[in-house]
């Protein structure tokens, strides 16, 4: 029911909160920082941005067993991130540096995009916490109106992103949490606030290799897998289950409507893992050779639900009508405080189609390149918190938001 959702406890939380004395610091705030609306334009508004970017590059365990996988990814070299994984840097001097340039959130974040192997949530991760380091803000206060806009600021740059905007939601939760805000002296409560912008950045740059660690024990030898478009998650498990010796192989969709499987069975066919290319309409006719179906995710709703790439539904469905396992592999930071109740309850992430033939303009075309599927139909979601059914999805948004 509604009122049981995740969405509705926080909520109800936070209006119980409201009565709470503002902070005194609130009396010292400057002028807000100028508007960023002028950056936050799309260049091509009638397609979503995270299309854009996607297709201009082609995210039930024991305590035990999930300390284990995190001790193990904490043994690899981290100076890639530390350092932004290419050797890039930051900017810390805000808008007073030598060349005089007004630092852009936008700017930072699209910096960080370029790179094709880091996720764009992580890209908006990042991009805030430069926003911390260059801020001249003199009141903890003001530093949050700065964190806040620089937040809606990306948020809006493409609104149709659910991981943009939950890994936005998620940094400001997690940054400004009350116990960093304790210092008494405002340059030790930024620095905590740093330190917590970086530890988050690092911990979501390592979620997808702490997701192929956990799930690698679903995939056996002599296994046949279907995957549904392109997925870097689902890229990493499958990478590491072929640098495991694991023998097994992988049927890859075509992906429509921009054809992501192409890129992901080249990946494959690099790393020599056996597989096969299908279309999208031959899901149900290879059905009956496939031992479990493994799909990434756009995002990961308050039902256990997930929103993902146009095709999803279907596969699921099928899946479930011949008893072939679902798993799910989804980074936390796109948890979203959503709740879909059907297809149509979502705000339309529209992708240009190409039919190669012309089309009548009496026809009409549907855009839409996501569909929602329901909990019901999945059987589990491997994510860096662990290995999860859908049923505890709303347990786990609370807690992060909290």
């Amino acid at each position: 029911m509604w009122w049981r959702s995740a969405s509705f406890i926080l909520d109800r939380q936070q209006e119980q909160n409201t009565s709470y004395p503002p902070n005194p610091e609130s009396l010292l705030l400057s002028s807000p920082p100028p508007s960023m609306a002028d950056s936050l334009q799309n260049p091509k508004p009638d397609i979503s941005a995270y299309y854009q970017t996607r297709a201009a590059h082609h995210a039930v365990v024991t305590s035990d067993w999930l300390s284990q996988a995190q001790a193990a990814v904490s043994l690899q070299t981290n100076d890639d991130v530390s350092s932004g994984s290419d050797g890039r840097v930051a900017p810390t001097g805000g808008g007073t540096g030598g060349d005089n340039k007004t630092f852009s959130v936008i700017d930072e974040f699209n910096s960080w995009r370029k790179q094709p192997d880091l996720a764009e949530a992580v890209a908006a991760i990042r991009a805030l916490a430069a926003v911390i380091r260059a801020s001249q803000a003199t009141t903890m206060m003001e530093l949050e109106i700065e964190l806040k806009k620089a937040s809606d600021s990306l948020k809006a740059w493409d609104a149709t992103s659910i991981s943009l905007t939950a890994g936005c939601d998620l940094f400001m939760r997690y940054v400004t949490r009350t116990s960093a805000l304790e210092y008494e002296d405002f340059n030790s409560a930024r620095y905590r606030l740093i330190e917590r912008a970086e530890k988050f950045g690092e911990i979501s740059y390592k979620a997808r290799r702490i997701i192929a660690m956990l799930s690698q024990d679903f995939i056996f030898d002599g296994c046949t897998i279907l995957v549904h478009g392109f997925s870097r998650v689902v890229l990493e498990v499958l990478k590491t289950a072929a640098e495991n010796k694991k023998h097994f192989r992988v049927f890859c969709t075509e992906g429509r409507p921009d054809r992501t499987g192409l890129r992901l069975s080249n990946e494959l066919a690099k790393l020599d893992v056996p597989v096969k290319l299908l279309i999208d309409s031959a899901v149900a006719y290879t059905m009956d050779e496939v031992d479990m179906v493994l799909v990434g995710a756009d995002g990961v709703v308050e039902s256990g639900g997930i929103i993902n790439m146009m095709g999803t539904y279907q596969i699921a469905l099928v899946s479930h009508s011949m008893n072939k396992p679902v798993y799910v592999a989804a980074e936390s930071y796109k948890f979203a405080r959503l709740y879909p109740l059907d297809q149509k309850d979502m705000g339309p992430a529209l992708r240009t189609i190409d039919f190669g033939v012309p089309i009548p303009s009496k026809v009409e075309v549907e855009k839409s390149a996501r569909d929602y599927t329901p909990p019901q139909y999945l059987t589990l979601l491997f994510t860096d918190l662990g290995v999860l059914t859908p049923s505890v999805v709303s347990d786990e948004l609370i807690q992060l938001y909290l």
